[in-house]
């Protein structure tokens, strides 16, 4: 679990602390729609999206601000239904410059490139 802190890019005292499954298979972070809504934040659009079993579903995909330890960055985030596994993607893991050690399954920073 990867336990982030949220917020309103237009609004930073709208804040929410929110535990995430890390799963470097998953591109985009999933959020529960309520956590995110709480947060007032709006969606941009709504995608088409596969899930494990191959189906496709359609979720709402908006931005947030997220901070894990002293990084911050705008990510894009899928606006979770209730059933929905709170996920933290790869797109959240590398723009706030992580990984996940497979050894000690605990996020560690990386070197950020510029190439």
């Amino acid at each position: 679990m990867g336990e982030v802190n949220l917020y309103n890019p237009a609004n930073a005292e709208r804040k929410a602390k929110v535990s995430l499954l890390v799963d470097t298979g998953d591109l985009l972070t999933s959020v529960p729609g309520e956590l995110l809504q709480g947060l007032e934040l709006k969606p941009l659009e709504r995608r088409s999206l596969r899930v494990y079993v191959g189906t496709i579903v359609e979720r709402d995909i908006g931005g947030a601000v997220m901070q894990h330890q002293d990084h911050r960055a705008t990510v894009p985030v899928i606006f979770g239904e209730p059933h929905d596994t709170p996920i933290l993607g790869v797109s959240a893991l590398e723009s706030l410059g992580y990984e996940l050690d497979a050894v000690t399954e605990k996020l560690k920073p990386v070197e950020l490139l510029m190439i």
